[in-house]
């Protein structure tokens, strides 16, 4: 099977740091991959990489057949990242919602603004992704009226509404609420369930550990261990990961 994703020789400096080194890895249409490992490992960086909201100094990322090499300037450029960007739908930590904007709007600003599609089209689309996180009747709500969890599953919809060929999640619940986590992890699940491809940096050990096809355990910009969860947590070939996994416990 032809890979989705296909990251190569990848490298990212700022200024002296060296935060992702060489990292190569491909992912299949339909995989959960999970990236774990400490803070300042790379893992965030990686992910933004891969839509270039960082700018790779060196190696290729491919994304459905499109392949965008790193250290790029121009408008052909710019324009390949563009078009690359639109296969590929981001959730933040911090939800990134439009403040002034109510959550139908903020899930159609992107439709609209970016693909062109009218108003109507749009307003169908987003109440159905909308639906899909079970926000419909929060249509007309600002994000200041809804609680952590709501402004994530709408930032989710947001990101659906795109109709992405993988999505991209940036430790999605750090910035939540013990009880809030659920509803956002219950999101996740829908998607893994429906066949999406998801890249995932995460701290629910629970969520990678039932969910995921792949965890890569990253230490130091590198990729300390790639395995099932079943070997990754059960059986760690690493001393990096067993101390990482040790202090979860």
């Amino acid at each position: 099977m032809t890979p989705i994703v296909r990251v190569s020789k990848l490298d990212k400096y700022f200024d002296q740091l060296h935060v992702l080194k060489d990292i190569s890895f491909e992912v299949a249409p339909a995989e959960v991959v999970c990236i774990i490992g400490r803070s300042g490992s790379g893992k965030s960086t990686l992910l933004r990489c891969i839509n270039f909201l960082e700018q790779p100094d060196f190696g290729s990322v491919e994304v459905d057949g499109l392949v965008v090499q790193g250290g790029g300037h121009g408008r052909e450029y710019r324009q390949q990242v563009h078009d690359l960007r639109l296969k590929t739908g981001m959730v933040f930590q911090s939800f990134n919602l439009f403040a002034h904007m109510t959550a139908l709007e903020n899930v159609i600003e992107g439709p609209m603004t970016v693909k062109g599609m009218s108003k109507d089209e749009a307003v169908a689309l987003g109440m159905r992704n909308l639906e899909k996180v079970g926000l419909s009747a929060k249509k007309d709500q600002y994000p200041s009226r809804l609680s952590g969890g709501q402004q994530q599953r709408v930032a989710i919809a947001r990101a659906m509404a795109m109709q992405p060929k993988v999505m991209l999640f940036d430790e999605p619940t750090s910035a939540l609420d013990p009880e809030l986590i659920g509803e956002v992890l219950g999101v996740m699940q829908q998607l893994v369930e429906e066949g999406m491809t998801m890249l995932a940096v995460t701290h629910e050990m629970s969520f990678a550990r039932r969910f995921a096809d792949r965890i890569l355990f990253m230490h130091e910009g590198r990729f300390a261990e790639i395995g099932t969860p079943e070997q990754l947590f059960n059986n760690p070939q690493d001393e990096r990961t067993r101390a990482f996994l040790s202090h979860l416990q």
